[in-house]
């Protein structure tokens, strides 16, 4: 038998994707895209970034530490990126990247799921 969703939990899916991209706007996108085919800017495009290697977009000059991470075969997933959005230079020391992370855990959750729902560029 299938179960299904009780409706506020359907309501609130749409609101919970909206919130992610609202707070990429806030803290991201001044330095990183996710439209398919914008350039680079500062960063790197982040439309496919889940389940890329680190590292991996071969028009970016990452940083050595984010380089040796997709050698070493590390790739992105949402809890991955909730991680890095706590402190990144935390989690790769030598990290060229100038932001110090996402002070509240939902917000974190909220952009790495709005990551996570992103095509490739």
């Amino acid at each position: 038998m299938r179960r299904l969703l009780p409706a506020f939990l359907l309501l609130a899916l749409p609101a919970a994707a909206a919130e992610g991209e609202a707070v990429f706007r806030r803290h991201c996108a001044n330095c990183h895209a996710v439209a398919a085919g914008a350039p680079a800017g500062p960063g790197p495009n982040l439309g496919g970034v889940v389940g890329r290697k680190v590292g991996g977009d071969p028009g970016f000059d990452y940083s050595p530490v984010l380089q040796a991470a997709g050698e070493a075969g590390q790739r992105w997933d949402t809890m991955m990126l909730e991680r890095f959005l706590v402190d990144p230079e935390a989690m790769f020391p030598g990290l060229w990247m100038g932001a110090n992370g996402l002070r509240e855990a939902a917000d974190r959750v909220a952009v790495a799921r709005y990551l996570t729902e992103q095509r490739s560029p």
